[in-house]
């Protein structure tokens, strides 16, 4: 027998011109939190793999996909092909690269088109200068690159010859076939973009004036909050007996308590949590940063999960992991708000959305019912304008009640 990766057996000798580093990737698989198993499927389809590569007399710098393909139909022949064979050679070949054993993909050198070139010149203005967050910034070049390819075609592009009458005409005719709100963001991104090309002196004239305005009133809809008892529910149903538990509950108080948006919660590190002084430092929407208390509650929530429930890894310096492998940070926010959304399922609860957002809208809500001022919870969530927070006041009702109008002929 001959042991690989510390616990897994094998029953013939590595060959081949990856033998060599088979050992080590049972080692990293293991770190990532993959179960002995898993890890046996992965060291044994490896060794496979790289004896068959030796008969063929592949050397190391020649490895790519393709081998992977053929090495499956080749065994497709003798075995039963399992549903992860593919991914767990993969996951193989990931880890020579990242080794640098193994070459990386070669890709065609892709020569950008005209449109294209302005539209990423545009999107890194955006990120290294507007600090817009992310998918804010995939939001506009995409209404931007449809101008520019409506204006334009493939070919060359003169940024000179855009004119009031382009600008008009294009949002027209999107007007026709989106939703009010996909045209609002529309003509938002053709007003920043218009607004940079003069900043570049690609126009001489403000073009950004000649968007359209969308008739669209602000403010229309009523913030969408979770009731606290709801709220009260849903953390006390939560098994805190688990790692998952204990990593669940500690994301929803940070949500329920400080109102964090989703992509804050993904975001947060080791480093951002000063447990001296019992605060939080936060990266918010738009490249801000703020520091907020840390209420004794959470900050017992978080580390009890860091104690106790987080996985050991000594890459990724995120406090919440995957709690599956590869164990890894999150990559956004949309993992939070399917924690949000299956926590919420489990326990029965009819909220008013699956998201994360209206923990954000509850906690809003609830402060305003107890006296907070508009600007005290504009500061909690982070809000860069007070007109972004004003939207809160139309839950005050007590304050709203005295405004409204008597209704005619009196009450019945």
């Amino acid at each position: 027998m001959y042991i690989v990766g510390e616990d897994v057996f094998l029953s013939r000798p590595l060959e081949g011109p990856l033998s060599a580093h088979i050992d080590s990737f049972g080692k990293w698989a293991r770190d990532a939190g993959y179960t002995l198993y898993s890890r046996q499927r992965q060291i044994l389809l490896g060794a496979c793999f790289s004896r068959w590569l030796g008969r063929l007399r592949v050397r190391l710098g020649n490895i790519n996909d393709r081998h992977v393909l053929r090495f499956l139909r080749f065994r497709a022949r003798h075995v039963k092909i399992c549903r992860g064979d593919e991914a767990a050679l993969r996951h193989l070949i990931g880890y020579l690269r990242a080794q640098g054993v193994v070459p990386e993909k070669k890709t065609l050198a892709h020569q950008p088109t005209p449109v294209e070139q302005v539209v990423q010149d545009f999107e890194s203005y955006l990120l290294k200068e507007r600090v817009l967050a992310v998918p804010t910034v995939l939001n506009y070049v995409t209404s931007v690159r449809g101008f520019l390819t409506d204006r334009f075609g493939r070919g060359s592009v003169d940024l000179s010859r855009l004119c009031a009458a382009d600008v008009v005409r294009f949002v027209e005719r999107q007007a026709r076939r989106l939703h009010v709100k996909r045209v609002k963001l529309l003509t938002t991104a053709l007003r920043s973009f218009l607004h940079y090309l003069l900043y570049r002196g690609a126009t001489f004239h403000d073009l950004a004036e000649a968007v359209p305005t969308v008739a669209n009133w602000s403010m229309t809809s009523i913030p969408r909050g979770i009731a606290p008892d709801l709220t009260h529910r849903l953390l006390a149903s939560i098994n805190r007996d688990s790692a998952m538990g204990r990593r669940d509950y500690a994301i929803l108080l940070l949500l329920a308590r400080l109102g964090l948006r989703a992509s804050e919660v993904a975001g947060l590190q080791l480093e951002d949590i000063d447990w001296d002084t019992g605060t939080l430092s936060l990266r918010r929407k738009g490249g801000h940063h703020s520091v907020l208390p840390l209420p004794a509650e959470v900050g017992a929530a978080i580390a009890a999960y860091l104690r106790h429930g987080r996985p050991q890894n000594n890459f990724c310096r995120g406090v919440f992991l995957r709690s599956r492998a590869p164990i890894k940070g999150f990559v956004g926010p949309v993992a939070i708000t399917s924690i949000v959304k299956n926590n919420l399922a489990r326990a029965r609860i009819n909220a008013p959305t699956k998201g994360a957002h209206q923990f954000r809208h509850g906690l809003a809500t609830d402060m305003l019912r107890h006296g907070a001022s508009l600007l005290e919870i504009g500061e909690l969530l982070g809000h860069c304008s007070p007109e972004t927070t004003r939207i809160y006041a139309k839950v005050d009702l007590n304050a709203l009640r005295p405004l409204a109008l008597p209704w005619p002929g009196g009450v019945r």
